[in-house]
């Protein structure tokens, strides 16, 4: 099991795209405009890239779950 997993309200977005800026490697945009997530399965080494994300998106539909604990860390 993936140590972190983001979940991302996609409806709510408003194709800002400041998560693919924060994080290319997986975030890019969708033919409609709004931001698809690549993989929301994540480990420690892939946390602070999509941390970014998370903390860039203005409307704040990304969110990012320790498994561990339950804690939502954005």
């Amino acid at each position: 099991m993936a140590k972190y997993t983001i979940t991302f309200d996609r409806d709510g977005c408003i194709g800002a795209a400041a998560c693919v800026s924060e994080n290319e490697a997986n975030w890019r945009m969708g033919t409609d405009g709004k931001a698809d997530v690549l993989k929301r399965d994540i480990e420690e080494d892939e946390l602070a890239a999509n941390k970014a994300a998370a903390e860039a998106c203005p409307v704040g539909v990304i969110h990012i779950m320790d498994n561990e604990t339950g804690e939502r860390l954005v």
